[in-house]
């Protein structure tokens, strides 16, 4: 371990840590020196080598399988993370799953699905954790988007959830605030991860970041490092509000056609394996 220890000594969850910024988010914390309960819900590949990045910084990490649209698999999530850590400090609710339909082809299958796993998941296991972060005033950190502020072609049930969350988090940081507990947002802009090159293929990043006001895109540790403030004493002052992470996007005043296009035309299908009729 090196540099900043502001998470020395605290024990984290976090949801969907197997790939991009859920994986950058878990080796952050471990960095800052917490032991990690690392969730992944379907391959186990991702959250091995997150484990194995951990160790490596002569931290503890141990990964743990649910399917956060279960909430019988997300209360089990809980006891598991409680046995291996002992009692949970810190709870990021990462895990989500992107999906493009347009209005007329969305069926209710699709929605149940996003809701279930973005919202839903999220929200029991916090319920789930609930008495553990009282009893060390702790805190959780959910990951929405920069899609519950803008709009985006056949993103409407994906924005959906991002907003419920927004909502979600500011309603709980009132209700949760006299209990000890902290709650708070982030909403990542533009961070490249493996599922979305899945979904639209290669992309030069360097013409990517052309249009974004920083120019450049953002990486998992951008997240991660904001996560760990939040998380730590540092951020003790700050409830029920939502960072935007973005380099700068949604304060853009975009003017171009892109809006026109539908994404499925340009043969772009987010929740491949995921959502119901996504193939």
């Amino acid at each position: 371990m090196s540099g900043s220890q502001r998470l020395a000594g605290k024990r984290v969850v976090v949801t969907g840590a197997g790939t991009g910024i859920g994986q950058g988010i878990a080796v952050r914390c471990a960095r800052e020196g917490a032991a990690v309960a690392v969730h992944y819900s379907r391959s186990d590949r991702g959250a091995r080598a997150t484990v194995a990045s951990i160790e490596e910084l002569g931290g503890r990490a141990q990964a743990f399988k649910a399917d956060l649209a279960d909430v019988a698999q997300v209360r089990k999530l809980a006891e598991c993370a409680l046995e291996y850590l002992g009692a949970v400090d810190v709870l990021v609710n990462n895990s989500g799953i992107t999906f493009n339909s347009p209005l007329a082809e969305a069926t209710p299958e699709q929605w149940d699905q996003m809701y279930n796993v973005n919202v839903r998941g999220g929200y029991f296991l916090t319920q789930a954790l609930l008495d553990s972060l009282k009893a060390n005033r702790g805190s959780v950190i959910n990951l929405t988007s920069i899609h519950a502020y803008e709009g985006y072609q056949e993103h409407s049930i994906y924005a959906g959830t991002k907003g419920a969350i927004v909502a979600m988090t500011r309603a709980l940081s009132i209700e949760l605030a006299p209990l000890g507990v902290r709650v708070n947002a982030i909403a990542p802009g533009v961070v490249p991860v493996e599922n979305h090159e899945q979904a639209v293929g290669k992309v030069d990043l360097a013409e990517v970041g052309r249009g974004i006001p920083a120019g450049y895109v953002g990486t998992p540790d951008d997240i991660g490092a904001a996560v760990a403030f939040l998380a730590s004493d540092d951020g003790r002052f700050i409830l029920g509000q939502t960072l935007i992470i973005d380099g700068g996007t949604t304060s853009w005043m975009p003017f171009g056609q892109q809006f026109r296009a539908p994404l499925r035309s340009a043969g772009v299908q987010f929740g491949k394996g995921y959502v119901p009729g996504s193939a």
